[in-house]
């Protein structure tokens, strides 16, 4: 059954928040889904782009209060 995980890295600035996503990816199964917190906004446009360059599946993107929720799904 696949998992859903929050990288909380709010505080972190670049590439703090991708290499916390980084770990993460490699620790979760296929199909787990990880949700980045972000207050770095550069993030917002990073870790997508390392999401498509990887392979895995960007889910959605949005901004809250300051805060980036980036979801992504592990592909292989």
């Amino acid at each position: 059954m696949a998992e859903k995980k929050v990288i909380d890295a709010r505080g972190s600035f670049c590439p703090g928040p991708l290499m916390e996503l980084i770990a993460g990816i490699k620790m979760a199964n296929v199909g787990d889904e990880l949700e980045v917190l972000s207050t770095d906004k550069g993030s917002a446009a990073d870790v997508p782009e390392w999401i498509r360059k990887v392979g895995h599946e960007l889910l959605g993107t949005r901004e809250e209060g300051g805060v980036w929720h980036i979801t992504v799904r592990k592909a292989k």
